[in-house]
């Protein structure tokens, strides 16, 4: 499997979840919550805080949020900064993430395929 060019999408610097979390536009869903803004390139960060658990929850949650969005990337808009925050919940699901992820990135309007069809006639 190769590392090298999935991870060329994710949000690191501090700097960059900063500027997303002060001038972002906020979207909600069941359970997530999506803080997306407008930039030069796709990337993608996961907050997920202490209140979700010991570091195993946390990174398990990273991993299932990380392989729904890697099922939505090929349709997205190549323009915008994404964070996703999940809200606490018992038990988290692939399915369910899907779902929401889903819903929060088609009522942001972020598919590339639902834009292009708006802007080009």
């Amino acid at each position: 499997m190769k590392q090298g060019k999935p991870l060329d999408y994710r949000l690191k610097r501090s700097e960059d979840f900063d500027r997303v979390f002060k001038k972002g536009t906020r979207v909600f869903s069941n359970s997530l919550t999506l803080i997306y803004l407008s930039a030069d390139s796709l990337k993608v960060g996961y907050a997920v805080g202490k209140k979700h658990g010991g570091s195993v929850k946390r990174n398990r949650i990273k991993r299932l949020l990380r392989e729904s969005f890697r099922s939505y990337l090929p349709r997205l808009n190549n323009r915008f900064f994404f964070v996703f925050i999940p809200k606490v919940k018992e038990e988290y699901t692939l399915k369910s993430f899907q779902g929401d992820m889903g819903y929060l990135l088609k009522k942001a309007g972020m598919f590339s395929n639902e834009k292009n069809r708006d802007t080009s006639h």
